[in-house]
């Protein structure tokens, strides 16, 4: 078994032993996709990645070292930050001005575990984790807090539901429990901050039966995905992700209305 640590965690060798959130997410959108990643492909990062990451630095005390390293994306040729990270200062500003996101926030930052649950070896890294006050949170950078998505199986939702935040703390918290030997588990929290003029904020919390519906969906979803993982069984294409469009190979002629299906 791999030993991780922060230089190896993303790794395609690290994410070939161990499921995690994001490969879960990865594989219920397209398995075709999520086997192409293990196998190396790559996406482009967005921007919106990147003005996560640099909100996420300045909360664990390492913006200037994520200034250094990401130099040429963060700043001009006048050395002026680029308009989507000024305004990440905004969202800074607003968590940081704020005493009740600064204490739900406190604890240990970036805290790698590993489980095993559902079939498989699973990895997580909680942002902050506060085992003495027995909860973790987890800071999420999203485009407004209380938006309308449209989903095609729940309908309108959150960006808690619509982006798969429930599952991902149902995830974090079964991992913590068996990793910590509690018998319960621990309180999750989304701390969320919107990229809005002004940033919206609130802290987001969940109750036992939410991640109870989540987890008994992962068990479900996990034969499958362990026997495509393995190669056990051939992964299907979802045929609408970037990865089934850049290999795409038409066979036959499609009626107009099933463009939408």
């Amino acid at each position: 078994m791999i030993l991780l640590d922060s230089r190896n965690y993303h790794s395609i060798e690290a994410n070939k032993v161990f499921m995690s959130n994001s490969q879960y997410k990865d594989f219920i959108k397209c398995e075709a996709y999520a086997m192409a990643k293990l196998k190396g492909w790559k996406e482009p990062e967005s921007d919106a990645f990147g003005v996560g990451s640099y909100v996420h630095a300045a909360i664990e005390g390492t913006l200037e070292e994520y200034k250094v390293e990401h130099a040429e994306t963060i700043f001009n040729s006048k050395g002026k930050p680029y308009a989507e990270y000024s305004k990440a200062d905004d969202m800074i500003r607003a968590l940081k001005s704020d005493p009740f996101i600064m204490f739900i926030l406190q604890g240990q930052k970036e805290v790698i575990m590993t489980a095993n649950f559902a079939g498989a070896p699973w990895k997580v890294k909680v942002d902050n984790y506060n085992p003495d006050r027995k909860r973790f949170a987890d800071l999420k950078t999203v485009k407004s807090i209380r938006e309308k998505y449209w989903h095609d199986k729940y309908g309108y939702v959150s960006f808690v539901e619509m982006y798969g935040y429930i599952t991902q703390m149902a995830i974090y918290a079964e991992v913590e429990r068996i990793w910590s030997g509690r018998d319960e588990w621990i309180e999750p929290l989304i701390v969320a901050i919107s990229k809005e003029d002004i940033p919206d904020k609130e802290v987001i919390g969940f109750t036992d039966s939410d991640l109870q519906y989540e987890f008994e969906q992962i068990e479900q979803n996990m034969p499958r995905i362990l026997a495509v993982k393995k190669g056990i069984e051939e992964p299907n294409r979802c045929g609408k992700c970037r990865y089934c469009r850049e290999t795409k190979q038409l066979r036959r002629i499609v009626h107009y209305t099933d463009l939408l299906a």
